[in-house]
């Protein structure tokens, strides 16, 4: 099953985001098996997970992460060795998790993958899918539709192993009662706030404390080094808009391509399964006679025949409408007859691997040819495309050594490939999302390095994005400067004394709090607040794990903590008494909520049982590898 997409290029972000399905636990990812190397990141049993496989899963990620957090996102988070760690952990359960699916013989049906499909409105054209629209969306990335129905189905027999597994667990509805009464439970709680700004009196520093303070940290107290660049982008799209296309170019592709504009024949059709498995086949296809020929008596019937007695819930429900489609959307006994039917006219009974039908051919779209007016302007489009993409092969190469050989000046550059020179403002050697293509950390590496400080040379050409170079250099510069104490000194005071008083109310804090306990000491408590672990606004987020920790079988009951930066807080448990019942909504929430955590962690434990069945190996020092 799985060499059948061996080598396969993995779908860009682009389709998975066309197709908006959510794989829980895994992405789309090329699945194949290479020849030993010593680069090799992990093995799992005999399936290897290679440095190329690696990198595209991290670069997927990355992108993920650029999607989701916009002019937030920095790559230096990926990486950690945490991160990296993280994303082979995910590789190697999709190795497991094929292992296991391979070893079970599990597989999609050509009716499921169809299914699928057919729901993907990227995929429609005016409501209806457009095999058309479909073969572009995937020509664009480089796939065919047979390479992409493979990866789709053996992505979804994954899919099917992991979900088969995670329903499996099962939340006793003890243990589920308990939790919830836990979560609606409410408690009494009284509270003292000793804030530290009560202490400031008390402290007294040393002379020397704050400069003391300064020498110790003066990395805390540099104005960072600043620079002013200037900088040019070369990309696939500047290239692009110096370019145009010719009529008589565009008429010459689509002569030598009318083959791709040939809208081929679609058909519409409704049917009634009566599935085979449900019945059996002999029961199975006495039933689908015997709605045939209730249908010959009273053919207007069809769709309310087929709302009652149809085994195909997605088109029951629709009088039996499938829609339009072409050769190869449907299993072939049906597909034979459909294409056979003249519209209006109704089939015999038909077999097929999921039982009987009943077709009714009930529209034809005929094969057609679309006139160049109608796909000028994508001829014309992608014929650019093609051409930018050719020439800034060829003009990275030429932007590259011109920066470099000409370092003192990014005009001749500019100059050669129509460039705007840009100038930033002030930056700094940490990215900021506001300094736009100037946010890139392998740009701000280059820029604040000598060679760019102290000699004012062109940084290389960085790529900054896919078919996009940048290169920058330094037109004014400022050194990192330690600032003066004597401008610092009454705020270093006012941060020691701050830190002071935060340590003497924690003192104070904790030894009322001991007093408490041992059934000492005499507070005067602020009025009682009733908190829940669904609602806890009332008290510091800081207190509530303490607070719902308390033992209530005797009361009071005493803790504290502390407030960072505002001294400290005494709480009293006064008393427990249980939430009140849950509407059906939220119970169905947390109970969900429930479910959902004991279905990861089932399959969290499947993962971990896999690996001691399978022999995983990871390559640490290629994993490390950047």
């Amino acid at each position: 099953m799985f060499d059948a997409v061996r080598n396969n290029k993995i779908i860009s972000q682009t389709i998975l985001g066309l197709i908006a399905i959510t794989f829980a636990f895994f992405g789309l990812e090329s699945y194949v098996r290479d020849p030993a190397s010593a680069n090799d990141v992990a093995k799992v049993g005999d399936l290897k997970i290679n440095q190329q496989q690696f990198q595209q899963a991290m670069r997927d990620q990355q992108e993920r992460l650029r999607n989701q957090l916009g002019a937030q996102f920095d790559p230096k988070l990926l990486d950690a060795p945490e991160a990296r760690k993280a994303i082979l952990d995910d590789l190697i359960n999709q190795r497991l998790l094929m292992l296991e699916a391979n070893k079970h013989r599990m597989f999609v049906s050509d009716e499921a993958i169809r299914q699928t499909i057919l729901g993907i409105e990227a995929f429609n054209v005016d409501g209806r899918f457009s095999n058309e629209r479909y073969e572009a969306a995937l020509r664009a990335q480089g796939m065919t539709p047979a390479g992409f129905e493979a990866q789709l189905r053996q992505d979804m027999t994954l899919q099917q192993l992991a979900g088969a597994v995670a329903r499996s667990s099962i939340t006793a509805n003890t243990a589920a009662n308990r939790i919830l009464a836990m979560q609606t439970e409410k408690r009494d709680v009284s509270e003292i706030r000793i804030a530290s700004d009560a202490y400031l009196d008390k402290v007294k520093l040393a002379d020397d404390a704050a400069k003391k303070y300064y020498d110790e940290n003066g990395k805390q107290f540099e104005l960072p080094e600043q620079a002013i660049a200037e900088y040019v982008v070369l990309s696939m799209d500047a290239i692009s808009d110096q370019l145009a296309v010719s009529e008589a170019e565009i008429q010459a592709w689509y002569d030598g391509h009318r083959q791709q504009y040939e809208q081929p024949e679609e058909r519409r059709a409704s049917h009634i399964l009566v599935a085979s498995e449900k019945l059996g086949i002999d029961k199975a296809r006495q039933k689908a006679e015997e709605l045939l020929a209730e249908i010959r008596k009273n053919p207007g019937r069809f769709a309310d025949l087929a709302g009652k007695n149809s085994d195909d819930p997605g088109s029951a429900s629709k009088g039996g409408d499938l829609g339009f489609f072409g050769r190869g959307m449907m299993v072939k006994p049906f597909e034979d007859t459909a294409f056979a039917l003249k519209e209006g006219e109704i089939s015999g009974v038909v077999e097929s691997d999921f039982g009987f039908h009943i077709i009714k051919l009930t529209g034809i779209h005929a094969a057609k040819l679309k006139p160049l007016s109608e796909v000028r302007a994508q001829i014309a489009a992608d014929l650019k495309k093609a051409a930018a993409s050719r020439k800034f092969a060829e003009a990275a190469e030429t932007f590259s050594n011109m920066v470099y050989e000409q370092a003192d000046s990014l005009a001749p550059a500019a100059e050669q490939f129509k460039l705007k020179v840009v100038r930033s403002g002030w930056l700094k050697r940490q990215a900021d999302p506001a300094n736009g293509p100037l946010a890139n950390e392998k740009v701000l590496t280059a820029l604040f390095g000598d060679d760019s400080t102290k000699n004012r040379r062109n940084t290389e050409a960085v790529e900054i994005a896919p078919n996009t170079l940048l290169a920058a250099r330094i037109v004014d510069y400022r050194p990192a400067t330690l600032q003066p104490f004597e401008g610092l000194k009454s705020s270093i005071e006012t941060l020691l004394r701050r830190q002071e008083a935060q340590v003497l109310a924690v003192k104070d804090g904790e030894a009322r709090l001991d007093a408490l306990k041992k059934g000492e000491g005499n507070q005067t408590w602020g009025a009682g607040k009733l908190v829940s672990r669904m609602d806890a606004r009332l008290i510091p987020p800081q207190a509530v794990a303490a607070v719902f920790r308390l033992d209530a079988g005797k009361l009071p009951a005493y803790t504290g903590v502390e407030l960072p930066g505002a001294g400290y807080a005494l709480f009293r448990l006064n008393r427990v008494e249980a939430g009140a019942a849950l509407d059906e909504t939220s119970r169905k929430t947390l109970q969900g909520q429930l479910n959902g955590f004991a279905a990861q962690e089932e399959l969290r434990l499947y993962l971990e049982a896999l690996r001691k069945r399978y022999k995983v190996e990871i390559n640490q020092s290629a994993l490390e590898s950047k």
